[in-house]
């Protein structure tokens, strides 16, 4: 079959490899789209995230450099292993690409999104998304029903924005500043404004404010370097500030702007990763005001109910699909192309065919 592989840095084949063998208690299925997120713009750009190298296999998977790539993807099942249930050929599905030890202590109390030796499906090994098959155990696989599938390509990177949003405990009534406008971001904003939370959106790039006010997520939308965001949100809170800010922008100046923004008791939850640490003045950014900092990472159970948000209408992520491409032409049309025209592209859909 025909399959996308990473080798390392800048070095992406399209290959005929194999296909994967069904086995008990697993699905197989045909993938259908596959998104572009910044782990695989980091992987083709730098180099592996970690395991596995050429050399070096990672614990779970087993396997070293090339892994077939793709982790955000939806697709069509093909058939079913021995004990599964509740699934049926023809079903329209995505994959929770996540490969799990269930033994750590992280694990055992639910949080899998925190396994020490987890790796994703797509980037770890375990077949991918860029392929014409894939077999998965059943727990991974999530039908999706009438959800269209290039739409359901995006479950994966909704259920992160859900995860965040959830973590942060956002309700309804509450008013919330996201930084960056960003995929992450922009979904934030579109689950928090699916919530009932009135959301205010900053972001330097035109492009992007103008996405978040013609997809809907945003109320209010800021230009944090020409307008000044903390006497925007206090106008819009009677000056109380943001009960909560979501970071998807992963820039110390974002931080402290947002730091600034919330209102007594407020909170402020990490979502982007920051690949440099950053100062805080803690007396003065976080104990004077009685804040509260959160990080969210991924998602552990959260895939059910973002895909009740899409399929209710609550959340549309069809204003976030801005290209469709081949995987021939996955590293002009896709991976170079997010780098010089991140502010018109949100997410790259990818096919096989």
């Amino acid at each position: 079959m025909k399959a996308a592989r990473f080798y390392g840095k800048e070095d992406i084949r399209i290959e005929e490899i194999a296909e994967p063998e069904l086995r008990p208690g697993t699905v197989k299925i045909a993938p259908a789209f596959n998104g572009i997120c910044g782990s695989d713009l980091h992987l083709f750009h730098n180099g592996p995230l970690g395991l596995p190298t050429t050399d070096a296999p990672h614990p779970l998977s087993g396997e070293t450099l090339p892994v077939v790539l793709g982790h955000e993807f939806s697709g069509v099942v093909e058939a079913i292993g021995e004990g599964v249930e509740g699934l049926a050929v023809g079903d329209s599905v995505v994959v929770e690409p996540l490969m799990v030890d269930d033994t750590c202590p992280a694990c055992k109390a639910g949080k899998y999104n925190l396994c020490e030796q987890m790796g994703f499906i797509g980037i770890a090994g375990g077949g991918g998304g860029l392929s014409e098959h894939i077999v998965v155990e059943q727990r991974w696989v999530h039908p999706v029903g009438d959800l269209p599938l290039d739409q359901a390509a995006l479950i994966e990177p909704l259920a992160v924005s859900l995860h965040a949003v959830k973590h942060a405990g956002a309700i309804a009534g509450q008013t919330a500043v996201v930084g960056g406008a960003g995929p992450i971001g922009l979904l934030v904003a579109a689950v928090l404004k699916a919530k009932g939370v009135r959301t205010i959106v900053s972001e330097v790039s035109d492009a992007r404010r103008a996405k978040a006010v013609s997809a809907g997520v945003a109320d209010i939308v800021v230009h944090p370097s020409t307008e000044d965001l903390e006497a925007v949100v206090a106008a819009h809170t009677g000056g109380a500030g943001a009960d909560l800010a979501f970071d998807a922008a992963g820039v110390a100046s974002v931080v402290h702007q947002l730091l600034k923004v919330l209102a007594a008791g407020g909170r402020l939850e990490v979502v982007a990763i920051h690949t440099k640490p950053i100062d805080l003045n803690l007396t003065g950014e976080l104990i004077m005001g009685d804040r509260v900092i959160g990080g969210s990472i991924g998602y552990a159970n959260d895939h059910v109910e973002a895909i009740a948000l899409a399929r209710s209408g609550k959340v549309n992520l069809a204003p976030f699909i801005t290209s469709r491409i081949l995987v021939d032409d996955i590293i002009e049309q896709g991976y170079h192309r997010l780098i010089a025209n991140k502010d018109n592209e949100v997410k790259i859909l990818v096919s096989m065919h």
